[in-house]
C-alpha cells in the first residue's frame, strides 16, 4: 500500500482538477533581457549569446547606444559595435529595443556624457542618422533614467522634453513613421536630487512631450516588496504600485502605451540586501503576471543575464558572476505564479516562452518526492500562456514541464 499511495494521489489530483484552458486573455505583452556587457563581450560567440536568448523564448532584447562613443566628432559615427549587435539580434528575429543616451564632450561644452545637450538639434541629428542606418529597429526609447541626475543633469523634465525627447521622436518619425518611440525611462524613485516620477510625467505633459509609449523602471524600493505587495502612499513607483503609473500615464498621455524597461530582484548571495535564488524566480514568474494582466502595459525587460562582478553594482542575473545557472533562468523560460485559493482550489497561471504558436506542456504536482502529471499533456494557446484550477491544499507543489526542450520550471508552492 505504501508503495502504490503516491501514483494513487497523483491519480486523484488529476482526476479532481478543474478543466485547463488556455489563458483568458490575449495579452500584447513581450518579454525581454538587457545585459550590454554579457552580451558584448560573454563567454563564446556573439551568435552563441543570442542563440542562448532565442532559447529562453524570449521576445525582446534592450540594447543601449552611446551618443558619445559613436559620434565622438560632429558628422562622423563609429557604429561597428552597434551593427554588431543589432544586426546579430535582427538575423535571430529577436527585436532590439534601442536606447540613444550619453552626450558628447562637443554637443554640451565638455561638460559630461550625463549632461544635456546644448541643442535639441544635435540629439535629434544623431537620433535621425540612427533611424536611417537601423531601419528595422522599431521600439526606441529616449535616455535612460532622466529623473536622476546621476543620468541626466539638470534632472528637469522640461529639459529632457525640449532637448532630447521630442527632438528624438521627431527625428525618427521622419525616417519611420510606423516606428514607436518611448519617453519617460524613470526610475522609481527621483531620490537625491531627482524628482519622483509622478512629479516627471505630469511636468512633461505640461511641457508637451511627444510619445508613443511611457517607459519605466518599477525596481522594488523597499524591504520585502513583491511585484504584488508593498510601496507606499507617495510618488514613488514600484512593480507592487504599478496601478499608480497606469493611472498617472493614462492622465497625461491617454493614448501612450507603458513599456517597463528594466525590472528585477538581486539576489543573496552575493549580494546582502538580495533576496532568495528561489524568491527571484518565484517574483519572475509573479511579475509576468502582473504585467499580463495590466491594461496597455507591452513590454517588461528583465535587466542582466550574468550578475555583474562589483557588488555595488547589479547581481541580478539569471547566473551567477562564474556562469552557475540560477533557478530564475528556467523561471525566465516557463514563468508559474498563483493567481486565486478558493477553499481547496488553486488557481495557476503560466506561460512556455520558448517556440512559436501553441506549446505542449505538462503540470506536474510533487507527491511523495516524485514529479506527477496533473491532467496529463496540455495545449497552451498561440501565444504560449495557459491557466490551470487544481484541487491542492496550501503547501503544495507544483511545476511546469515543456517536453520539447526537456526542461522544467523551479517549484512554486502553493499559498
Amino acid at each position: 500500500m505504501r508503495r502504490t499511495l503516491p501514483v494513487l494521489l497523483a491519480l486523484i489530483a488529476a482526476a479532481l482538477a478543474a478543466t485547463t484552458t488556455p489563458a483568458e486573455a490575449s495579452s500584447r505583452v513581450e518579454f525581454g533581457i538587457q545585459d550590454d556587457a554579457w552580451l558584448e563581450f560573454g563567454p563564446g560567440k556573439l551568435s552563441d549569446r543570442v542563440a542562448e536568448l532565442d532559447r529562453l523564448g524570449l521576445d525582446a532584447v534592450r540594447v543601449t547606444l552611446r551618443w558619445d562613443q559613436i559620434e565622438t566628432t560632429p558628422g562622423s559615427f563609429r557604429w561597428s559595435r552597434a551593427d554588431r549587435l543589432l544586426l546579430a539580434l535582427h538575423a535571430k528575429r529577436l527585436d532590439p529595443v534601442v536606447t540613444l543616451l550619453g552626450t558628447p564632450d562637443w554637443a554640451n561644452g565638455e561638460a559630461g556624457p550625463n549632461v544635456a545637450p546644448s541643442s535639441g538639434a544635435d540629439f535629434a541629428s544623431f537620433a535621425r542618422e540612427a533611424a536611417l542606418r537601423y531601419r528595422f529597429v522599431q521600439r526606441w526609447v529616449m535616455w535612460n533614467e532622466p529623473n536622476k541626475p546621476l543620468w541626466l543633469k539638470p534632472a528637469s523634465p522640461e529639459t529632457y522634453v525640449a532637448r532630447i525627447l521630442n527632438p528624438g521622436y521627431a527625428a525618427i518619425k521622419s525616417v519611420n513613421r510606423s516606428a514607436r518611440i518611448a519617453g519617460g525611462v524613470t526610475a522609481p524613485r527621483g531620490g537625491n536630487g531627482g524628482v519622483s516620477p509622478v512629479d516627471f510625467i505630469h511636468r512633461m505633459d505640461r511641457a508637451g512631450a511627444r510619445l508613443d509609449a511611457y517607459a519605466h523602471h518599477p525596481y522594488p524600493v523597499y524591504a520585502g516588496d513583491t511585484p504584488f505587495a508593498g510601496g507606499c502612499a507617495c510618488k514613488t513607483i514600484t512593480m507592487a504600485t504599478l496601478e499608480r503609473l497606469l493611472r498617472v500615464v493614462g492622465q497625461a498621455f491617454p493614448s501612450a502605451r507603458v513599456w517597463l524597461t528594466e525590472y528585477a530582484y538581486q539576489t543573496n548571495p552575493p549580494d546582502v540586501f538580495g533576496v532568495s535564488y528561489a524568491k527571484q524566480a518565484l517574483y519572475i514568474g509573479e511579475s509576468a503576471r502582473r504585467v499580463y494582466a495590466a491594461p496597455k502595459v507591452d513590454l517588461l525587460i528583465h535587466y542582466l543575464y550574468r550578475d555583474e562582478p562589483e557588488l555595488a553594482r547589479w547581481q541580478s542575473g539569471l547566473e551567477t558572476i562564474d556562469g552557475r545557472v540560477k533557478p530564475a533562468r528556467a523561471a525566465m523560460m516557463l514563468p508559474l505564479a498563483q493567481v486565486s485559493r478558493h477553499g481547496s482550489s488553486a488557481g495557476l497561471w503560466g506561460q512556455v516562452r520558448p517556440g512559436t504558436g501553441a506549446q505542449r506542456y505538462v503540470l506536474q504536482q510533487l507527491v511523495s518526492s516524485r514529479w506527477m502529471a496533473v491532467g496529463g499533456t496540455r495545449p497552451t494557446n498561440a501565444q504560449g500562456y495557459f491557466s490551470q484550477l487544481v484541487l491542492a491544499p496550501k503547501g503544495a507543489q507544483f511545476r511546469v514541464w515543456y517536453p520539447a526542450g526537456r526542461v522544467a520550471s523551479p517549484a512554486l508552492r502553493l499559498n
